[in-house]
């Protein structure tokens, strides 16, 4: 681990953290932006999937991070700098201190994502979800319950956004996952491939407790209000939570975690 001390926010070594909420917007060139000390305990560990690039902590933060640190690679650039400097790079006050910069790599595509997966697998497939944080509770759970894969069509937003990987806790950086494509040509791919599609509603006809586990298992998840269309929940096994009186409203993110823990269990 190199420790570098900056004295200037003008310093070109560290422009990928430049201006970070409008990079969060029009994409930063194949790098990600990992914050807090939760996420950057997941980006130092083997569990992260994501090489690191470099990382940006504040100088308060240095001594406290002792133990976190030793895990860095040596080789792996540590940029420091008052809070000062810290938020003129940013453009903004970054209360955590902490930052880093992942590279993606090459990614897999869902047809190279699902012929890796075993002959027994749980997947979980958001569809048309562009809200960052359900997609980071999404994540956060399906690390948190096992689950093999994640599938997003590219109608969700991106698990590696900054606010995704954050509320995800690190689970953007673990499990594996792909971004491609319509509802219906990864719905298509996962039936070719011996998967049952199982489609998350309020109106579905089998209640989550009575859900047999299917040996290949893909959840479907659509976004809060219009839930999934009808054309998606006719293909589809279609299975719901049962709830107290006429109320029948689930975050998305919370109905995804009761999902994968009840099929996680079932293995």
């Amino acid at each position: 681990m190199r420790l570098i001390e900056l004295t200037s926010s003008d310093d070109p070594r560290i422009d990928a953290y430049r201006v970070i909420k409008e990079r969060d917007l029009v994409g930063r060139g194949g790098r990600f932006v990992v914050e807090g000390k939760t996420v950057l305990d997941v980006a130092l560990s083997p569990r992260n999937r994501f090489p690191l690039e470099s990382l940006l902590l504040a100088e308060s933060r240095i001594e406290g991070l002792g133990g976190l640190l030793e895990g860095a690679p040596e080789d792996l650039p540590v940029y420091t700098a008052s809070q000062a400097i810290l938020d003129g790079i940013t453009g903004f006050h970054i209360h955590r201190g902490l930052l880093g910069i992942g590279l993606r790599g090459e990614m897999p595509g869902a047809e190279q994502l699902i012929a890796g997966l075993p002959a027994e697998a749980l997947v979980v497939v958001p569809l048309g979800i562009t809200n960052h944080d359900n997609v980071g509770g999404i994540m956060r759970n399906a690390a948190a319950f096992g689950a093999d894969a994640a599938l997003f069509d590219f109608a969700s937003c991106d698990p590696l956004y900054r606010k995704a990987i954050r509320v995800s806790v690190g689970g953007s950086l673990i499990v594996p996952f792909a971004r491609e494509g319509s509802a219906e040509a990864l719905l298509d791919l996962l039936v070719a491939n011996g998967f049952e599609l199982i489609a998350l509603s309020p109106a579905g006809k089998t209640p989550i407790t009575a859900l047999p586990r299917p040996r290949r298992a893909a959840v479907l998840l659509g976004a809060e209000g219009p839930g999934l269309p009808p054309h998606i929940l006719a293909r589809a096994h279609t299975v719901r939570i049962p709830m107290k009186g006429d109320f029948d409203s689930l975050n998305v993110a919370t109905t995804s975690g009761i999902v994968l823990h009840s099929l996680a269990d079932a293995r």
